[in-house]
């Protein structure tokens, strides 16, 4: 039935943690953020479901009562999610107050364009009332309305935080930063994407170095979950027509949001309406609309009838009134009212569904933030639901050379995406230089054995969800900077890498290629662009514990799967951290050398080789390998660079007659240049 190879298969234990409540009503990540609340500048990074619109109601009724702030703004993308921050009686659960929004100020219900509420925001900022709930839009054109004094002494929340960017052209982006240089308001900022603004910073590194941040792992959530215990995130190639081979992925039996493609993409027929209602017509055989809720009434050979809502018809009258249904809150815990969806661009960023099962989705998303939100929509704990999956649904390449690179393109996000799934849904890593003072840290499982003092040991918490891992030669970070972006960031530095095309092209496909090209050259590149402040010795530092994380989740990930397991069987809970463990034992020592010589794409070849045809795959290669140039000025630079530091090391320059590839590559490097540097090719 399911063609699909699952890239990332994650189990978990479901002790329950995440969703019981303490005394004042608050689950684990609420409690977290709750702590901080008497943080200026808070930046909470938790999964979608996680609870995050009530962490920010706690916060924000604490920062008006006992913290001298006058009035909280919550500022969210688009109208939808105004919802989430309706009245709750929060004293029910136990908390001092409750959160209450007079209706005329949920800017999100109200009628008219942004540009017209902005007078509501100026009256709001005049009135005793305490909250205001509206969108990014509206707060912007209020801010250049009435300047960013006016806001002096309020809490300004901003909710999906990945929206804004650093960017100049970023709107939003550059009002916050002229909130932080004034430092007049509290800002507490919050997303469920672990990549905030993708290839973007969201916030220039000063200005994000005035926050405290709030993180609560995809592991510590779902491992806390009381249901669902299993998640797999896989690709399928197909040809021809998606609409044709949707049923090779598409189980009806299980609850589905379709995410079909984007008119313009590769994938779509240019006819959403007519893609629809194949998908309808394979399904069984239509039955009419039900006449209240307006979902698509559809009888399966087997008998079985499916309701499936159809977002993508843009008929008004008919999708306000399918969407409406999806939303009636009192059919939030019936799983019979619906069964499939069909979006294109909704369903996505604070859509809940809780009993979704599969998000199936058509065409490459452009962000992985996108694809984060996609899944999140499948990641709902309830009852009964054990297992969630995500598939993505790409198009093989085709002869034509135009559309090979397109295809190939869309390969390599898709694949960079899987890696960085795999990554967010591993627990924490944290990594200590191995060294005679090394002992063990309390509250870490060592393994059967105990602690080793000669040995580079890994220690597991189960409830905080991290690792401990000793690491010989690793570089600690010395700056504030440069700990807060080994502790909180690492996930955003392994974004850049894995998403930097000619890294990915070569770790896939190029065979001469020597791992530490990757792995200190390429990063290294990527981090000293990414964080250009940090001196030479933090970057680096920076560097390895990213590379650590990287390639010890894909290694464990390996030994976990195991070449002889099933695609579908599920891994134990503790596979994962067994594949650390078993990674560190088989080798003589766990050191930075090591890690920096395992190539991070291979086990993402694997995965290819698996699930696409062999003749599409040699086309790809074939594709990349036209495209291979030799060493560059900024290559060799960087290569000499490295060569500098070989011969501080080791008292020799490397050898171009090595056994060791690297050292070749080093000396290759140097020489090539002294000549580009001969011929003025370097500027200065």
């Amino acid at each position: 039935m399911t063609k699909s190879v699952p890239s990332v298969s994650v189990t978990y234990a479901r002790n329950g943690g995440s969703t019981k409540a303490n005394a004042l009503g608050m689950r684990a990540m609420q409690e977290r953020a709750f702590e901080k609340r008497g943080e200026p500048y808070l930046l909470i990074k938790s999964p979608p479901a996680s609870g995050k619109s009530r962490a920010l109601m706690f916060i924000a009724l604490d920062k008006l009562a006992n913290q001298g702030l006058k009035q909280a703004i919550i500022v969210v993308p688009e109208k939808s999610i105004g919802s989430s921050f309706a009245d709750e009686p929060l004293t029910k659960f136990g908390f001092w107050a409750d959160w209450t929004v007079t209706p005329k100020w949920n800017l999100c219900n109200a009628p008219g364009e942004d540009g017209g509420k902005v007078n509501s925001v100026g009256s709001f900022l005049a009135s005793d009332d305490q909250v205001l709930v509206c969108t990014h839009a509206t707060f912007r054109f209020a801010v250049e309305r009435f300047g960013i004094e006016a806001f002096d002494g309020r809490l300004i929340a901003v909710d999906e935080f990945h929206h804004v960017s650093a960017n100049p052209d970023n709107v939003l982006g550059k009002h916050l930063g002229d909130f932080i240089a004034r430092d007049k308001v509290h800002i507490v900022a919050m997303t469920g994407s672990y990549f905030r603004g993708d290839a973007e910073a969201v916030l220039s590194p000063t200005d994000e170095s005035k926050f405290d941040t709030v993180t609560y792992t995809y592991y510590e959530q779902l491992n806390g979950y009381e249901y669902l215990k299993q998640l797999d995130i896989g690709y399928f190639f197909y040809s021809g027509s998606y609409t044709d081979d949707i049923l090779e992925v598409l189980n009806p039996s299980e609850k589905t949001i379709i995410h079909i493609p984007n008119v313009n993409s590769r994938e779509s027929t240019k006819d959403k309406i007519k893609e629809v209602e194949h998908i309808i017509s394979e399904l069984g055989e239509w039955e009419g609309a039900d006449p209240v809720t307006g979902f698509q009434i559809v009888k399966m050979s087997d008998g079985k009838t499916l309701r499936i809502a159809d977002l993508v018809d843009d008929d008004p009258s008919k999708r306000d009134r399918v969407s409406a249904a999806l939303k009636d809150p009192a059919q939030k815990n019936n799983r019979d009212h619906v069964d499939i969806i069909i979006a294109l661009g909704m369903a996505k960023e604070g859509f809940d569904w809780i009993w979704c099962e599969h998000a199936l989705t058509v065409g490459y998303r452009a962000s992985l933030t996108e694809i984060v939100q996609i899944i999140g929509r499948a990641t709902r704990d309830a009852p009964g639901k054990t297992r969630a999956r995500f598939t993505n649904l790409i198009a093989e390449p085709d002869a034509a050379e135009s559309l090979v690179t397109e295809a190939v393109n869309d390969t390599l996000k898709a694949i960079a995406a899987s890696l960085l799934m795999e990554q967010v849904l591993a627990p924490r890593f944290n990594f200590t230089p191995k060294n005679p003072q090394s002992g063990p840290q309390p509250g870490f499982d060592y393994g059967d054995d105990g602690y080793q003092p000669d040995k580079c040991n890994v220690g597991f918490n189960e409830q905080t969800g991290q690792f401990q891992i000793e690491i010989k030669g690793l570089t600690e970070p010395k700056s504030k900077e440069a700990v807060r972006i080994c502790k909180e960031d690492l996930n955003e530095v392994i974004a850049t890498f894995v998403q930097d095309k000619p890294s990915i092209e070569r770790g896939l496909f190029d065979e001469e290629m020597v791992p530490e090209e990757l792995t200190q050259l390429r990063l290294g590149k990527i981090i000293k662009d990414k964080y250009p402040e940090l001196d030479e010795e933090d970057q680096e530092a920076v560097r390895q514990h990213a590379i650590a994380a990287l390639n010890l989740t894909q290694q464990a990930a390996r030994i976990a799967l195991g070449s002889d397991k099933k695609d579908d069987e599920p891994s134990a809970n503790t596979a994962l951290i067994d594949g650390v463990r078993k990674f560190a034992m088989d080798v003589r020592e766990l050191d930075i050398d090591l890690i920096d010589r395992i190539n991070p794409f291979q086990e993402a070849y694997a995965i290819l080789a698996k699930t696409m045809s062999e003749e599409s795959l040699k086309q790809v290669a074939a594709a990349i390998a036209s495209k291979r140039t030799s060493l560059s000025p900024d290559e060799a630079k960087e290569l000499a660079v490295r060569a500098a530091r070989f011969i501080k090391e080791r008292e020799r320059p490397p050898s171009i007659t090595s056994s060791d590839a690297w050292e070749r590559r080093l000396a290759e490097g140097a020489a090539a240049f002294m000549r580009f540097k001969k011929e003025g090719r370097y500027d200065g």
